[in-house]
């Protein structure tokens, strides 16, 4: 199997090196992922200008690996038209550093590169975990899971999409499987203003994050330790 990993934390994230390493148990593995952070860029892409890609010494041994100054979409699209000698099976996207589940899969770049995966007729999974570096549930985790998704096989226009709970092996529940994007962000919108002497606004961004959710979604999932596997379809995200 030919796997191409990228993400939108950039190539230097900490996700993206465990997501190759479970990848390369499964075949044959190139990286190409954005040179900086570039999270909630959805499936934005470069149209002007120019892009820059090099090779990377990637911690993973057997993996090939380029670094882009663009989008995680742009990383997808120079990947299968320009850095990969051949089309690759399937796409891995992620690890994400924080959660892409409910209304937040709209903004979200790790979604945004399989969804370009996608729109050009590969397979593609989404992984995220939550953003306070407690990868026991990956490690625990990800290789037998990615080893099942590549086997399971969907619909042309739709990912899987996986959240791992941040939390230790002794809280961790269990996987949960077909569930659904809440239908609200995992985070409220929260802006704190501040007036300045030219009449302009600061808006600090500090969302709340939301402690409830409906059962059989997304969020439900991993705020009780479970991991959550679900699907997205292209028809989700164009609304």
């Amino acid at each position: 199997m030919k796997i191409l990993v990228v993400n939108d934390d950039g190539i230097n994230a900490e996700g993206i090196v465990r997501l190759a390493g479970a990848a390369k148990a499964l075949g044959e593995v190139w990286v190409v992922a954005p040179s900086k952070q570039c999270s909630a860029m959805s499936q934005r892409v470069t149209v002007r200008g120019a892009l820059t890609a090099w090779p990377v010494d990637f911690p993973v041994d057997g993996v090939t690996a380029y670094s882009v100054s663009g989008t995680p979409a742009d990383c997808v699209k120079v990947a299968l038209t320009v850095l990969l000698p051949e089309r690759p099976d399937i796409v891995f996207s992620g690890i994400n550093e924080g959660y892409n589940a409910g209304y937040d899969i709209l903004y979200s770049g790790t979604i945004g590169a399989a969804t370009e995966a996608l729109s050009n007729g590969i397979a593609a999974v989404a992984f995220s975990t939550e953003a306070n570096g407690v990868f026991d549930v990956v490690d625990a985790w990800l290789p037998s899971i990615a080893a099942a998704l590549v086997e399971k096989k969907l619909p042309a226009d739709s990912m899987w999409n996986v959240n791992f709970p941040g939390c230790s092996l002794a809280e961790y529940k269990g996987i949960l499987w077909d569930r659904v994007p809440a239908d609200h962000a995992l985070f409220a919108d929260r802006y704190d203003k501040r007036e300045n002497a030219d009449g302009s606004l600061t808006l600090a961004v500090n969302g709340l994050l939301r402690k409830e959710a409906a059962e059989g979604t997304d969020i439900r999932a991993v705020l009780d330790r479970y991991i959550s596997i679900g699907t997205v379809s292209n028809a989700v995200l164009k609304g």
